[in-house]
């Protein structure tokens, strides 16, 4: 049986072992943990139970990462996609005024959506057609949205009639502690401490607790507190409320952060085949979004793959044994999740901003001495934290890359599907300016 599942594993032309694997799937386990306190905080201003949530979150994660180890082979683990959490909490429920059952309706149809694209071989075409940069501005983009998120919820930048935003009051507690956590959790980052995160967002908690900035009393939990959220999604009410446009977004971002995560992660262990190729790139995506329509049946925003996988890889994982062992963790501590519902937003708010900052280190692959490239990813990156909105990013990049693409008078040159999608892009613009 062993020896069965190490040549489905492949370990011997990975050059991996049972124990190098486990301990890798732990890694990436303990950097990505914070994924369990931040993803329900963000979902908890949706209007959505904190616990139910947050059990959520730690079945999704289980769920998605055994299957991409399972069924891809991959040394990748899933959990609910920070910025689709953005997205699904401010721009669908607070922005637009929709219930947070039907945009979970929403992330129904879009993992729909995705297996749809997957078997029809759409998705792999999109992955082929999008330019590079426009990747990498998306990512560096959500990162300043979540950064700005994060620092808001700190308190340390607040609304300004006269200048939007201002600096907030640092000499309030909330706000000190949150930078204590900040502070923390860069130190710990600093210092290449795997868990940085956790550790930062356990003692800011704790902090606050010992200073008594967080009042809280332990609630008696059960695993059944999951049904507070579970097949909640109403999907009836999901096709009343711009629905193509939100299931676009979803489709759209959750797509740049998976083959993000896939071009990273694969690039640094090895996994791409001699043509430069993603091998099983099918299943890939298969497991991508089933792991989203669970999500949504569960209770919490898309599911994605997670760059924090390259810490397992990093640790010597080559084989979707690693991907099995983080989400075999993540089940593990289901039961007892959801009593740490005590975590204030000074000790998750640094959490966002760190995130957001490393989530900038895509800007970089951004070419920014060719203006055709780096004008429609500047207008995507700064786009999305300036409007609070994905969408209106990933709409303004595609449609300024389009018509660049032609003044350079390289329209042959540019797939045919930029167009497309810049068209209903443009399409959108025009739909919302007649809405208002």
């Amino acid at each position: 049986m062993i020896r069965t599942l190490e040549r489905y594993f492949q370990f011997e032309s990975l050059r991996t072992g049972w124990r190098t694997e486990i301990l890798a799937g732990a890694t990436t386990f303990v950097t990505m943990a914070y994924i369990v306190f931040v993803n329900p905080s963000i979902l908890r201003d949706a209007g959505m139970p904190f616990k139910a949530v947050m059990a959520a979150t730690c079945f999704c994660a289980a769920f998605g990462s055994i299957l991409m180890g399972a069924f891809a082979r991959y040394p990748i683990a899933l959990a609910p996609g920070m910025g689709l959490n953005a997205y699904f909490a401010y721009t669908v429920v607070k922005g637009m005024g929709i219930a947070w059952q039907a945009a979970l309706g929403a992330v129904f149809f879009s993992g729909i959506a995705f297996l749809l694209l997957t078997f029809l071989g759409v998705r792999q075409l999109i992955v082929e057609a999008i330019p590079g940069e426009l990747y990498s501005a998306v990512a560096a983009g959500i990162g300043l949205f979540i950064a700005m998120i994060g620092l808001r919820n700190s308190g340390i930048i607040v609304a300004s009639r006269d200048t939007l935003v201002a600096l907030g009051n640092l000499r309030d507690p909330n706000t000190l502690l949150a930078l204590f956590g900040l502070l923390l959790m860069s130190a710990l980052l600093a210092r290449g401490v795997r868990a940085a995160m956790l550790i930062g967002i356990l003692a800011t908690t704790l902090a606050g607790i010992a200073l008594g900035l967080v009042h809280w009393s332990p609630e008696p939990y059960r695993i059944s507190d999951i049904a507070a959220t579970a097949g909640k999604l109403d999907i009836r009410a999901a096709w009343k409320f711009g629905f193509l446009e939100i299931v676009a977004v979803f489709l759209f971002v959750d797509l740049f952060d998976n083959i993000g995560t896939l071009v990273g992660v694969g690039k640094k262990a090895g996994l791409f085949d001699q043509h430069n190729r993603i091998p099983r790139i099918r299943r890939i995506l298969f497991a991508d979004a089933t792991a989203t329509i669970a999500g949504s049946f569960a209770g919490t925003s898309t599911v994605t793959s997670y760059i924090e996988s390259a810490a397992g890889v990093v640790a010597g994982g080559r084989s979707g044994v690693t991907a099995i062992v983080t989400g075999v963790l993540f089940l593990a501590i289901l039961p007892v999740a959801p009593l740490v519902g005590a975590i204030p937003a000074a000790a998750t708010a640094p959490a966002l901003i760190v995130v957001g900052s490393l989530m900038m280190s895509e800007a970089g692959s951004i070419p920014w001495k060719n203006p055709g490239a780096a004008i429609p990813a500047f207008l995507t990156l700064i786009a999305i934290p300036l409007t609070f909105s994905i969408a209106n990013g990933l709409a303004f990049g595609f449609t300024a890359y389009a018509l660049l693409s032609i003044a350079r008078g390289e329209f042959r040159r540019t797939h045919w599907l930029v167009y497309v999608l810049a068209a209903l892009f443009i399409a959108r613009f025009y739909y919302l300016a007649r809405a208002l």
